[in-house]
């Protein structure tokens, strides 16, 4: 069977924004333990907000980065769930 197109650029999406969130957050930690140039903060959360939450979350508990800061622990979780809740909404709203 196979997905309609609007599907399959969803998916897409979502693999292309969890392994650029999963790129930089272990870029972070190797910059971190480098004490190089480091990714902003903001940055990480915002690449969260735009789909990367699960691969973000997954990653900084394999390679132990940001795992003591409140703000990833319950924040990254937080907007995967606004996120599902959202599309669970449209869903809703759109008779799916």
């Amino acid at each position: 069977m196979e997905l309609p197109w609007h599907i399959t650029i969803i998916i897409t999406y979502l693999i292309a924004v969890n392994l650029f969130a999963v790129i930089i957050t272990i870029l972070d930690k190797y910059r971190a333990v480098h004490h190089g140039w480091r990714v902003k903060e903001a940055t990480l959360l915002l690449v969260s907000a735009f789909g990367g939450a699960v691969g973000m979350y997954i990653t900084m508990h394999i390679i132990r980065h940001k795992t003591r800061k409140l703000k990833f622990m319950i924040g990254i979780p937080a907007i995967f769930l606004a996120e599902v809740f959202v599309i669970l909404l449209i869903s809703i709203l759109l008779g799916k």
